[in-house]
């Protein structure tokens, strides 16, 4: 049995945007988990997608595949947030960083809103 699944809550901010908060692990069990999740929003419209990575153990390759199928299969952004040191990391050596919206480290969504 795995240590810890992935769980997605999926938040409507408003019309065409939705926050996906992950908890546990994005690997290559659960990746298909995320990547459908991301597309049954698009299909109901959700054209803008947030997702919070504040829960997240582990992100593993599958996980930043999931990632990249997510924003080509989009018409909107995709936005990471709450993102740890390691998927950070992860991102930057991979170029991932510059495809998708990442915040600037110590920058959330919450403090993109206030600011």
């Amino acid at each position: 049995m795995r240590p810890q699944l992935l769980t997605i809550q999926v938040d409507r901010l408003d019309a065409g945007r939705a926050r996906l908060r992950l908890t546990g692990e994005l690997d290559f069990d659960s990746a298909p988990e995320l990547v459908a999740a991301a597309a049954e929003l698009r299909r109901d419209g959700c054209r803008e997608l947030l997702l919070d990575f504040s829960g997240v153990a582990l992100c593993d390759s599958s996980g930043l595949s999931a990632l990249v199928v997510i924003h080509r299969a989009g018409a909107g952004p995709v936005r990471l947030d709450a993102v740890s040191p390691q998927v950070r990391q992860l991102l930057d050596r991979t170029g991932l960083d510059e495809l998708l919206a990442v915040p600037p480290p110590g920058e959330t969504a919450a403090t993109r809103d206030v600011g």
